[in-house]
């Protein structure tokens, strides 16, 4: 009888993990280092980088201004995320619970917005809200209103673009999850007189949250650093930090602080991911 030896079939695990160690370290960790670096340096005269260490960037992040526009954003960002998930929970239960044939048909149509470049559908809106835009022009025609209302560049506008562009990320993992659920749950709930209401509450609601808790963090996080959608819709009337991110590097040339921000960004989504994991919600996932 052949015998093998016991260090043949380890090799592939040991090259994948080496082979994920090595794209983690360039396309992750060495980029990350290179943000650090320049956060820690300082402003060249005529902008860009002067490689003089200092603390003073993240000093800055101290200024009451910036943590206006941080509580700001987290705000947006949260009112999306709840949107997004009031809205797209009855679209996922519909899609879910449908045929396989019109399953098909409306991830078909949930997809669609992804084959469309985003700053594309953003400006698309900005079509929609402006003063003589399709909204607008409909209430005119009908009556409903003698002048134009003020849509675009407004919270309101912020708020529609933002939930429009990032609902796709809570719909999908929640399909996920209600599909998960037995359909004989929710007949058993209804054989034991329960009503609608009561079967959603005590039955898929809860036995949800898996879809809920990956969906949220999908839409709050790119939702808290966006900048597109805030400046084209917003105006840059109330400053977001994605769009002041964005300012200091293209307008300011002030790459050093952009770059602290930019830090100071990723440790506010990490501190908020943790408290929130340390929820009833993550304990529940967990």
């Amino acid at each position: 009888m052949r015998h093998y030896s016991s260090h043949v079939f380890p090799l592939p695990v040991s090259f994948s993990f080496w082979a994920a160690g090595l794209f983690l370290c360039l396309f992750f960790l060495l980029p990350l280092g290179v943000v650090l670096g320049v956060s820690l340096a300082s402003r060249g005269l005529y902008g860009g980088v002067q490689w003089i260490g200092t603390f003073e960037n993240y000093r800055r992040l101290a200024d009451p201004m910036i943590g206006v526009i941080f509580v700001r954003s987290i705000l947006f960002a949260s009112l999306t995320t709840l949107v997004c998930a009031v809205v797209g929970f009855p679209l996922a239960y519909m899609v879910a619970r449908a045929s396989q044939r019109w399953q098909l048909v409306w991830l078909t149509l949930v997809m669609i917005p992804f084959w469309t470049n985003f700053l594309v559908r953003t400006y698309a809106w900005v079509l929609i809200l402006r003063a003589d835009g399709l909204v607008n022009s409909l209430l005119l025609q009908l009556g409903i209103e003698s002048e134009p209302l003020p849509l675009l560049f407004t919270d309101l506008a912020v708020g529609v673009g933002l939930v429009y562009g990032y609902l796709p990320f809570m719909v999908l993992p929640l399909i996920v999850a209600i599909e998960r659920i037995p359909p004989q749950l929710e007949e058993a709930a209804y054989d034991l007189y329960a009503s609608v209401g009561a079967m959603f509450r005590h039955v898929v609601l809860p036995l949800s949250k898996p879809g809920f808790w990956a969906g949220g963090v999908l839409v709050f996080i790119p939702s808290l650093g966006a900048f597109i959608t805030p400046y084209l819709l917003g105006g840059g009337q109330k400053m977001m930090i994605g769009t002041l991110i964005q300012q200091e590097f293209l307008v300011s040339r002030d790459w050093p602080f952009g770059s602290a921000l930019s830090f100071g960004l990723m440790g506010t989504a990490l501190v908020l991911w943790f408290v929130v994991s340390r929820t009833s919600l993550g304990k529940d996932v967990q």
